[in-house]
């Protein structure tokens, strides 16, 4: 296992560098008293919820929950690890970390193989691009592609390329540049023969569009057809570097975009992002020749709070969109869809009406969710027909059910009632079942509490006592000894919470001193150095008066008791719906010996 960065040498770069300055770069700040506050990079947003504090050296977002210190704020803005912002900050602070890349942790190191893959794929890369610009060789191909609405400014962009009308060019090229047939072979790049030991090139005579990570690593290509050769797009195959289901299309470069407007448009292939990149919309990406899946999803929701999607008009596409809409809406995004016509995809909407009618009328003219669903159900209708208006309406209400501002409600309501010439009163009085069953599903009455919402701020008084005795153990190390004895075997009745408490008992064995920043660096879970972060925001008491300490362990120990008492409550309703009422008087004895223990 390879050496880390030596923790005298972390904590050498956490007191040198100021986390003000580092988030300055990057966010206008604007001090009001204490801390710093701006406009959060991490989600849009139009009034300052991003705290700074330099006292604590740490930042968290009140609208989104963001949080951590200085290090976890380079790894969320540019997606680095943790050994990639330590050396770009000691960099900063002209600290020598004498470290070669042989010697930094596994979170940084690759595998030879790895490296090898991704070596070749940036070679091949560049030799593809010049082939295609700078040879007569690659004529023909570049002159495809302008004839297509290409500008040379894209495909210097994107680095298209061509690959030679060759069997085994390729091959030789990596070859003699010490690359292995086994290496090639498991990156996608060349074939194995089954005749004999021989291997031939993927890619023949076709356009080749890289296909770069989040990081901007070439890992894959796709490689489109000149001519009528089959298949028309030839892609990489999956490999220990390229996952289609994780991967979309010109992250890297939209990723800046994206992040400053929370917004993405979200595209079928990548001619697509391409044309529409030339009508200036850059913050598009596109799936990699599948469908949306959950891992896109949790890609996207961490940087966006609204995705357009603008997929082919055709049968095809608008299923494609319904489902895509379906998984963004349910993961808490904003969902539009960008309506095309004549059956055209948007490159060749592009071709046909141009940059400025695409940018205008389809991207700035979307529809919202609930308006594309009211399109999607009435395909296949024929609303002249009683039974389909009829089962068109049901359809629409459920969706309509579905939804939780009152506002909403009565407009897409108002808008059915007009179009069918029905009554609103009618129609909410449909609604009702509907929007109670979609509101009462399934949970378990009495449960531990769930997962907190980190963005929140009004939390019930059970979670605000342990948030509070987590804020002042982080600051002073003996009340945390103090609260570990006064448990005596409790534990906080939030996961997290006790989670947080564990790894702080933890670090303060290991001889750490209370130091927010620090901590935070001691926490491996990004959601919990996100809590802490907010935690550490609050405004407490500078000492821990015995009274406040007694009153939060109070309801750290009644809240299990309280859920006890709702429980039994429950238990006696029912049985006296069963008239078992010895029963229920046995459980009444039993509220009242817990009512009496409620400390």
């Amino acid at each position: 296992m390879a050496e880390r960065i030596a923790e005298e040498k972390i904590d050498q770069i956490r007191m040198s560098v100021d986390i003000v300055d580092v988030i300055s770069e990057h966010v206008q700040l604007k001090k009001q008293g204490r801390n710093y506050f701006g406009l959060c990079p991490f989600h849009g947003e139009n009034s300052p919820s991003f705290s700074v504090s330099p006292d604590k050296q740490i930042f968290h977002c009140f609208g989104c929950g963001a949080g951590g210190n200085v290090f976890s704020f380079l790894m969320d803005l540019e997606g680095l690890s943790f050994v990639e912002s330590a050396i770009k900050l000691a960099e900063k602070a002209n600290i020598e970390l004498s470290l070669d890349p042989a010697s930094l942790t596994n979170e940084n190191k690759v595998s030879d193989d790895i490296q090898q893959m991704l070596d070749a794929h940036d070679l091949l890369r560049k030799f593809y691009h010049h082939l295609l610009v700078n040879t007569k060789e690659g004529q023909h191909a570049l002159e495809y592609l302008l004839n297509r609405g290409f500008t040379l400014e894209s495909i210097k962009k994107f680095q298209i390329g061509y690959s030679l009308n060759s069997w085994d060019f390729v091959s030789k090229f990596l070859l003699k540049r010490n690359f292995t047939p086994q290496i090639l072979e498991k990156a996608g790049l060349i074939i194995k023969r089954e005749s004999d030991d021989s291997f031939f090139d993927r890619f023949r005579d076709r356009i080749m569009f890289p296909i770069f990570d989040r990081n901007g690593k070439t890992i894959a290509f796709s490689g489109r057809s000149l001519g009528q050769d089959e298949p028309k797009y030839l892609n990489s195959p999956e490999t220990a570097i390229f996952n289609k289901s994780k991967i979309l299309y010109n992250f890297h470069l939209a990723k800046p975009s994206i992040r400053k407007t929370s917004h993405s448009v979200i595209f079928e292939g990548f001619a697509d992002v391409i044309a529409a990149d030339r009508a200036d919309v850059d913050n598009g990406i596109a799936t990699m020749g599948t469908s949306l899946t959950e891992e896109h999803v949790g890609i996207l929701k961490k940087i966006v709070q609204t995705v357009t999607i603008c997929y082919d008009s055709d049968y095809a596409g608008i299923e494609a969109a319904y489902r895509a809409g379906k998984m963004l809406s349910s993961a808490g995004i904003l969902v539009k869809v960008a309506m095309l016509s004549d059956g055209l995809d948007p490159d060749d909407y592009i071709k046909k009406y141009g940059t400025e009618k695409f940018r205008h009328e389809v991207i700035g003219s979307t529809v919202t969710w609930m308006s594309f669903k009211f399109l999607y159900f009435r395909r296949g209708k024929n609303l002249q027909n009683e039974g389909d208006r009829l089962l068109y309406i049901e359809e629409v209400l459920k969706e309509i059910g579905k939804l939780s501002k009152a506002v909403e409600i009565d407009h897409y309501l108002r808008q059915l009632a007009g179009e069918f010439s029905l009554s609103l009163d009618a129609l909410k009085q449909q609604l009702q079942p509907i929007s109670k069953n979609n509101k009462n599903h399934p949970s378990q009455t009495f449960q531990k509490h769930p997962s907190i919402n980190t963005a929140k701020s009004l939390y019930p008084a059970d979670q605000t006592a342990e948030r509070r005795l987590i804020a002042h153990m982080i600051r002073n190390s003996d009340v945390a000894y103090k609260v570990q004895d006064l448990l005596n075997g409790y534990s906080f009745n939030v996961d997290e919470y006790q989670a947080i408490f564990t790894y702080l008992i933890g670090y303060y064995e290991e001889g750490n001193l209370p130091d927010p920043s620090s901590f935070l660096n001691y926490i491996k879970d990004d959601q919990l150095k996100r809590i802490v972060a907010e935690i550490e925001m609050m405004s407490i008491n500078a000492e821990l008066a015995p009274q406040e300490l007694n009153d939060y362990l109070k309801q750290v120990f009644n809240y299990p008791k309280r859920l006890k008492i709702k429980e039994k409550n429950a238990e006696k309703v029912e049985a006296e719906k069963q008239k078992d009422f010895k029963k229920a008087a046995t459980i009444a004895m039993e509220i009242i010996q817990l009512q009496k223990s409620l400390k």
